[in-house]
């Protein structure tokens, strides 16, 4: 039996490489005589460049400093790709951005910037790329990109790169450097890839449904929905707007599929010129699972929590799509399972299997995520593959 084991990273416990490791260990426990196609994957978040770059055997990586959220140095790198169309730079803002850079106490998106992935950004453009891929996910900023177009020269720290908060008493004049800076990028091919197609601003946008993740109280993400709402009016007044082809109406780009993405850094790369792809999607094409599942039994994806999150924009939806067009059975593991059986089925999974589904199990996987992980593999296996 050939079975391909796909997951993503168990936030805050597992890489996504460390998960199929552990996951495939567990399946050769049960199954020895399986074929074993390990391949871990990426929506864009933490983890999108080494996955790539695992993908990527000729690749390379420029290791530079820059800033995490509260302005300290951090490493972090450019995955650099040559092919016949240019040079392709894939960027990982939660290396700059990420709300794992932050420890508990200093979660606060009032005041985190994302300052870092100007300067990831601007090393890319040095490193002459053609064509920038930025994977948005896991941040722990709310500042609209504010703090990134800032680094890129656009306007002054001061104003744009003290976190979300402080934008709300801006000037008009606080974008002023962007024309010069768009230039920079009028003929780079900008991509933003992400899981989630969020606005930046509403009800379904970064503050009201991701702030709250990131530290944010019920009365602080309205204060910050208001803060990036005096963003997009200042942008609005500076960056000219394209008419919608179908509508002939001004195109919103803080109503763009994205722009809230990663605390409304999508915005701001909307603003720079980008478009939007699925971070998934873009990884899957990359390490070519479609070509691996249509020659594999089975597909064992994973993630930490299988939840509502999951169902759209993330690696168990992307896997488990994939996996319906190319007629393979698909199931998942998870370290938690919040979805019914129902949903799960929509998406096409044939199983959906939890490493903890009490208090006491929950303990246990935090305290040993590889061991954990890999035990319940090994009785997944039992059932998919039984020995003979």
């Amino acid at each position: 039996m050939h079975v391909v084991i796909a997951p993503d990273c168990f936030t805050g416990t597992l890489t996504a490489q460390q998960a199929a490791e552990a996951m495939a260990t567990g399946w050769r426990e049960s199954a020895p005589d399986d074929l074993l196609t390990v391949v871990p994957l990426s929506d864009g978040g933490p983890g999108f460049v080494d996955v790539l770059a695992g993908a990527l055997p000729e690749s390379e990586t420029l290791f530079v400093t820059v800033t995490d959220p509260l302005g300290r140095e951090v490493p972090a790198g450019v995955l650099l790709v040559d092919t016949e169309r240019g040079r392709t730079a894939y960027l990982e803002s939660a290396q700059a951005a990420g709300l794992h850079l932050l420890a508990a106490d200093e979660r606060n998106p009032a005041v985190t910037s994302t300052w870092g992935v100007g300067q990831l950004l601007d090393a890319a453009l040095e490193a002459g790329a053609t064509r920038i891929v930025v994977g948005l996910g896991g941040s722990g900023t709310n500042d609209a990109g504010a703090g990134m177009l800032a680094a890129l020269g656009v306007g002054a720290a001061e104003d744009l790169a003290r976190g979300g908060l402080p934008l709300k008493g801006i000037g008009d004049d606080a974008l002023g450097g962007i024309d010069a800076v768009r230039a920079r990028f009028a003929d780079i091919d900008l991509v933003l890839a992400s899981d989630v197609e969020s606005p930046l601003l509403g009800l379904q946008g970064a503050s009201a449904v991701f702030a709250p993740q990131k530290g944010a109280s019920p009365e602080l993400a309205q204060e910050l929905e208001g803060a990036l709402g005096r963003f997009v009016e200042v942008a609005r007044r500076t960056v000219p707007e394209q008419t919608d082809l179908l509508s002939g109406k001004p195109r919103r780009l803080d109503k763009e599929p994205g722009s809230g993405a990663a605390g409304g850094l999508g915005y701001a790369l909307h603003l720079l010129g980008a478009h939007r792809v699925s971070g998934v999607a873009e990884v899957l094409d990359v390490v070519g699972l479609r070509q691996l599942l249509a020659a594999a039994d089975l597909v064992v994806t994973g993630e930490g929590s299988f939840d509502w999150q999951s169902l759209q924009g993330k690696v168990v939806a992307g896997v488990a799509t994939l996996a319906l067009e190319t007629a393979t059975p698909s199931v998942v593991i998870a370290g938690q399972t919040l979805v019914g059986r129902r949903e799960a089925m929509t998406l096409g999974l044939s199983g959906s299997y939890a490493v903890a589904e009490t208090p006491e199990q929950v303990e246990a996987a935090m305290a040993d995520p590889v061991g954990t992980l890999a035990r319940r593999a090994a009785r997944v296996a039992a059932t998919w593959s039984p020995r003979r």
